[in-house]
């Protein structure tokens, strides 16, 4: 066991605090000697999985050794004097295997954990847990989870009551300066800590030991305080454990790895508490929180030899158990008239169950589980046959029979009938909730069983979809099967299930946000107080992938790879500069750290039992809904290793666009379209695919797809489902020969004929896995299970398990007849260098069903898809554009938002335009406008805006309401007053807009008075005296799009500046919001800013001399600029409104010349912006002189190339090119100069420079004189 256990660990997930990897402490503690190590991080056990795991794959190849070692004991061969000797060797290789003790540092509550009101009650006293056996482990899970469910008050937090309760099987020890011992040492009441140890040693017995530690430190910038308070209570802890005949360990209190960790993780508490490094009062550790060997532990503790020794004997009271479970199904409530439980034991004995269920009985565990899958399979095989009539009719085919049966009878005894009742059961009540839910997805539409059950909504009968793609019956798997809804309902569906199965046993799922690349440098830059246009250069240098190495392995983006590929970064990193060095210096330390928590978007679990029983819980606040939800401290990809079953309810904003555009063509032509029955082989939809008219077509509408679409011109449905699986890295390459097969171009060849039923749907390609598998099968007599195998061990390149099918294939393609070795071992070659590419049949198929509802919608209804599309993104500003610019190619207008005319979202009118929605308007919410719609609807158009403050609901509608709708230009239908009008003030000082709502009241009251008066309404009884409007100068274009962008989040029509967009992204550095603080800028900054003209004013200043102030205006806001002197006489001509200008500025000390400007540290300057030069935006890019375009090899295809060559001699001009072209493996590069041809940088340029910087196919620079 070595001399010395570390008991008192933190790693990364002890959040913002730690920064230990779990597989970095594992490493140190094996290599130092240690053969237990604990994990305690601060009130939760969020890395417990993954230690677990990080351990057992440690211990691995010991265990080998140990069975292999076992085995030989067992050989009657072997003599006694080798089996003393073999035992003895089990012994010491079990001794060397690390054993993982699972614990957490808790928060124990001053005073109860239901007391949340107090100071005192924010944290609470800290206690290390540790669990000696499985019990205390569950108790472990039950205490941390209770401190967040019952007691989180700004920690999660238990207390004495439920250390009581839970005690059982778990080992305390008293922890840090912070636990409860030590602050009433602290306090001086040792009284009190005597009686808290008595406690404790009550409820844990001989489990109860005090800790000590010593962190006694020289390093710079480091706590010494705390060592001279450890030293003091030490002393007192010593006395304390003598009397009260308390064991003492020692312990470390480990936050990092190693030593020189320590600067890293000051970085990372001063992220966490929010201030910077050179902060003289930040919190600051010892910088001896490392994991310190056996041997430095011994040094520091050497006079109390018996506190380490005491950390052996915790370590051997801990035990070595599973957390793998097998899985435990949730109960799915089956109707009592169809059978119960009790029912079915008194009709099926053991022996018949045994025989029904084979060598699956005591693997599903025995008879009294068997009842209940027995029962769950009886009830699903009865749905899936009702379902099977609706699907197929009365008469089914043996085919197809034989096949459901097949799979009834895979999940009968892999267990998991009751996993597809529930699934079936939540997919209905969503469709009876009127939430679309997607045809399928992944490798579940293979199933028939499913299809029956409207789980999914594709025949696998039809497409050769295969159900041993999705339960091989040959290897037990937890079926996973992810179902789409439309996005903004599937929070809906999710508390249903959650209302149907009990709050208690059913929780989502942990995410851990970990400090990625960009954000590791964005994070330390701050801390370093590096500028943030340096910190933004080197994010912008982070690839977004890097092309595989030369053995075809994915090389991970992270800044280690970076420094080794990028050299502008590790020039950065190895630079003079000690703050630019340091950041990635530090960042590269911190990258993968653990920084926040959250909850996953659509996984959810259900228990079999209340989860607390089974995992340990915390709490998280949903981003979407911002409610506090239960979720699981073991993430989506661990937590079914401990039995629980994990579902996925998906977002799939497509279905809510289908959805929205069903209702746009109900509103606008009176038609009820059931998407689901469209006719797959509509011309007009082929027709659109083939133009490569796909822009919000679903998985279809990439630039690239497009041209192959035009090439291919697909005429039917299977070449849709190729094309979307071909369309991704490495099948793309195959796209060509795709092509020009489908069209005649190529010969098809089949090596065998039978190879024809299962390639004829993609002209003789492999394209999908599942026609590895069903070729597996026809020519070697693969079973389902081995077709499987197969495809799993191809995907995966596993090169013993490949040879070993190899010979198998052969052997059984030989037997059936097929005895050309050579075609055999050429078919065997294509497999092995198609399948890791090969795509899911099942998926593909699924999303092109998706994909082509979309398109027939477009085809068909081109106005009413669009207005979805623009409704569900309205958000995203890009796709907005891309959306707005396809519906001027169609010829349609996409109108702002009008009283009279829009609805909740984007509508189609009577013109086929689209009007923008009111309840996309910032401030503007559904209540308000469906008040305004309901008027206008009961009585008619709003005639102007007297007429609209009379007829509006007020309450519903209130002022932010109405203010926001005017600023949107809502109201600009209505003439009778301009937008500017309602914001000023008239002669009562009294803003216009004010005097109307008080004005609409009064109407309205009178109204109302009248209606109810016991003389009946009177003709022209309301007399109120209208409102005053008196003159508004009128915003300036800018000003008014300016306005409409910030209520609606978008240009709705061309911005003034959308021509200079070049000009901007490349040439100007600054807009007029940034130069507000030009305390931001390191004197002698140039800054390079655009914009447009909105006023100007000239004068005399007072010694006589004339002077100008232009207002220039851009799309984030205006800014004045003065001209005086020589600016003047240089610059005046410009002031002209509406011209668009550039200006070049440099920031400087209010003047002098920023050139020869020495600064005076103790006088704080007044900061200017100096002007160098004004010119008309427009000639700005006749300053280029070059472009630089830099290009990667693994990018350089043909297609780019050809490109390429055709953008720079077809666009004539005079801007020198350079192209650099560098190979990333070996970052060899050769430089070349287009020597023959300049280029004018023209709108055709840049769209082609833009979209292939989105596709990460180039860079480029542009540089001027």
């Amino acid at each position: 066991m070595g001399s010395f256990v570390h008991l008192h660990v933190h790693s990364s997930y002890s959040v913002l605090d730690g920064m230990s990897s779990i597989s970095g402490l594992v490493d140190k503690a094996v290599k130092s000697g240690m053969h237990a190590l604990a994990l305690t991080d601060h009130g939760n056990m969020f890395g417990i999985k993954e230690f677990y795991n990080v351990c057992k794959k440690k211990n691995g190849p010991l265990k080998d050794k140990i069975t292999v070692l076992e085995r030989k004991l067992k050989d009657p061969e072997t003599g006694e004097e080798e089996k003393e000797a073999i035992r003895k060797e089990i012994e010491l290789t079990k001794l060397k295997m690390i054993k993982p003790i699972f614990g957490s540092e808790v928060y124990v509550a001053q005073r109860s954990r239901y007391d949340k009101e107090d100071k005192g009650d924010r944290s609470g006293y800290h206690l290390v847990l540790l669990a000696k056996n499985e019990t205390g482990y569950r108790n472990l899970c039950r205490l941390v989870s209770n401190g967040w469910i019952q007691g989180f008050y700004y920690r999660p937090r238990i207390d004495h009551d439920l250390l009581a309760k839970y005690s059982e099987g778990l080992i305390a020890t008293s922890a840090c300066l912070g636990g409860e011992i030590h602050k009433n040492i602290e306090a001086g009441d040792l009284a009190a800590a005597e009686r808290a140890i008595l406690w404790y040693k009550k409820v844990f017995g001989d489990d109860y030991y005090l800790e000590l530690q010593r962190h006694k430190t020289d390093k710079p910038g480091a706590d010494t305080q705390t060592y001279v308070k450890q030293e003091l209570q030490n002393k007192e802890l010593i006395a304390l454990a003598r009397k009260t005949n308390t064991k003492l360990i020692a312990s470390n209190d480990v936050h990092f790895v190693e030593e020189d960790h320590a600067d890293a993780h000051e970085h990372l508490i001063c992220l966490s508490t929010g201030k910077d490094l050179d902060d003289p009062t930040r919190m600051r550790y010892t910088k001896q929180e490392w994991l310190k060997t056996p041997e430095q532990m011994a040094e520091i503790f050497a006079d109390i030899p018996e506190c380490l020794e005491n950390t052996l004997e915790i370590a051997s009271k801990v035990e070595f158990f599973k957390l793998e479970s097998a899985p435990m199904m949730p109960v799915f409530p089956i109707p009592a008239e169809f059978g119960t439980e009790e029912d079915y034991r008194q009709r099926y004995d053991e022996g018949t169950l045994r025989e029904e269920f084979g060598e699956a009985f005591d693997r599903i565990g025995g008879y009294d589980k068997a009842i209940r899958i027995k029962l769950d399979a009886d009830y699903l095989a009865k749905l899936t046959y009702q379902g099977a009539e609706r699907r197929y009719g009365a008469n089914l085919n043996d085919e197809t029979r034989e096949r459901i049966d097949f799979e009834l009878d895979v999940m009968k005894k892999m267990g998991f009938p009751g996993y597809f009742l529930i699934v079936q059961d939540f997919i209905q009540a969503a469709r009876d909730m009127n939430i679309s839910v997607g045809p399928g997805r992944g490798s579940a539409a293979g199933s028939v069983v499913a299809y029956c059950l409207k789980i999914t909504n594709i025949d696998p009968m039809k497409y050769d979809l295969l159900f041993e793609r999705f339960l091989n019956p040959d290897r037990i798997s937890l079926p996973d099967i992810d179902i789409d809804f439309e996005d903004d309902k599937r929070g809906q569906i999710m508390r249903w299930v959650t209302e149907k199965y009990g709050k208690k046993r059913v929780a989502n799922i942990v995410t851990y946000g970990t400090m990625g690349t960009k954000s590791a440098i964005k994070d330390v830059a701050r801390v370093q107080k590096l500028p943030l246009s340096e910190a933004d250069r080197l994010t912008k240098l982070i690839p977004g992938r890097f092309p595989n190495d030369e053995n075809d392995k994915e090389i991970k983006v992270n800044l280690t790879n970076c420094f080794k590929y990028v050299s502008e970064l590790r020039d950065a990193r190895d630079s003079n500069d000690p703050t630019l060095a340091n950041t990635l210096k530090y960042a590269e330390m911190l990258e993968g750290t653990v920084r926040q928590t959250g909850v996953h978007a659509c996984g959810l679990i259900i228990g079999a039992d209340d989860l607390i029983n089974l995992v340990p819980l915390s709490t998280a606040m949903d981003k979407e809904t911002k409610e506090d939800k239960v979720i699981t401290q073991f993430e989506g990809t661990v937590i079914e290793d401990v039995g629980l079953v994990k579902m996925d309810f998906l977002g799939l904003k497509t279905l809510s666009i289908i959805k929205d555009t069903l209702v746009n063509i109900k509103k606008s032509k009176g038609i009820d379209i059931d998407i689901d029955n469209i006719p797959i082989d509509d011309k007009k939809t082929y027709k659109l695919f083939s133009k490569g008219d796909t822009v919000g077509v679903f998985q279809f509408e990439s630039a690239g797809m497009q041209k192959y679409l035009k090439e291919l011109k697909p005429t039917k449905f299977e070449d849709l489902i190729a094309m979307n699986a071909l369309y991704r890295p490495g099948p793309m390459d195959y796209i060509p020969q795709f092509i020009r097969r489908k069209h005649g171009q190529e010969p098809i060849e089949y090596a065998f004929p039978v190879m024809e039923k299962r390639l004829n749907d993609t002209y003789g390609i492999t394209v999908y896995q599942e026609q590895v598998m069903l070729l597996s099968r026809d020519l070697a007599g693969f079973t389902r299970g081995q077709s499987d195998e197969l495809r799993k061990a191809m995907g995966k390149k596993l090169k013993d398990k490949m040879e070993s099918l190899h010979e198998k294939f052969l052997q059984g393609a030989q037997k059936n007849g097929y005895s050309d070795v050579e075609k055999l071992e050429q078919i065997w070659s294509d497999w092995a260098k198609f399948a890791s590419y090969a795509f899911n049949k099942s998926h593909a198929t699924c999303y092109s069903l998706v994909a082509y509802q979309t398109a027939y919608l477009k085809a068909h209804y081109e106005a009413e898809f669009m207005a979805a599309n623009l409704t569900r993104n309205k958000d995203d500003i890009t796709e907005v554009g891309k959306l707005m610019d396809e519906c001027k190619s169609l010829k349609m207008n996409v109108l702002g938002p009008d009283i009279n005319e829009s609805d909740l979202t984007f509508t189609v009118n009577k013109d086929g335009n689209i009007r923008f929605g009111l309840a996309g308007i910032k401030n503007v919410g559904e209540g308000a406008v469906e008040a305004l719609i309901k008027e206008r609807e009961a009585n008619g158009k709003f005639k102007n805006n007297f007429d609209f403050f009379e007829r509006v609901n007020l309450n519903a509608c209130n002022k932010k309401n109405i203010e926001s709708l005017v600023l949107a230009g809502a109201f600009d239908s209505l003439t009778d007053i301009r937008r500017e009008q309602f914001f000023v003030l008239n002669s009562k000082e009294e803003l216009v807009l004010d005097a109307f709502i008080k004005y609409g009241n009064l109407y309205q009251q009178d109204v109302s008075f009248n209606q109810n008066s016991l003389f009946g309404a009177l003709e022209d009884a309301v007399q109120i005296t209208k409102p005053e409007v008196p003159y508004a100068p009128e915003w300036s274009p800018l000003v008014k799009l300016n306005k409409e962008r910030e209520m609606i989040g978008m240009y709705l029509s061309a911005h003034p500046m959308d021509e200079f967009e070049f000009e901007i992204k490349n040439i100007c550095n600054a807009t007029t919001e940034d130069i507000k603080d030009l305390s931001r800028y390191q004197l002698g900054t140039g800054l390079k800013i655009g914009g447009m003209v909105t006023t100007f004013r000239d004068g005399m200043t007072k010694k006589g001399n004339p002077y100008g102030m232009i207002t220039l205006e851009d799309y984030n806001g205006s800014h004045e600029f003065p001209l005086f002197g020589k600016n003047f006489d240089d610059y005046a001509k410009y002031m002209i409104k509406d011209l668009f200008l550039y200006i070049h500025a440099v920031v400087q000390v209010k003047g002098s010349d920023y050139r020869n400007h020495t600064p005076d540290p103790n006088v704080k300057p007044e900061i200017e912006l100096k002007i160098m030069n004004i010119m008309p935006f427009k000639e700005v890019r006749k300053l280029i002189t070059r472009i630089r375009i830099y290009l990667s090899l693994d990018k350089l295809t043909n297609d780019v190339a050809v490109e390429l060559t055709k953008i720079v001699t077809e666009n004539k001009g005079d801007v020198n090119v350079y192209i650099e072209i560098k190979d990333f493996l070996t970052s060899e590069k050769i430089s070349l100069f287009a020597r023959p041809h300049r280029m004018k940088i023209n709108s055709t340029v840049y769209q082609y420079l833009k979209q292939a910087e989105a596709e990460d196919i180039l860079r480029y620079k542009i540089e001027m004189t």
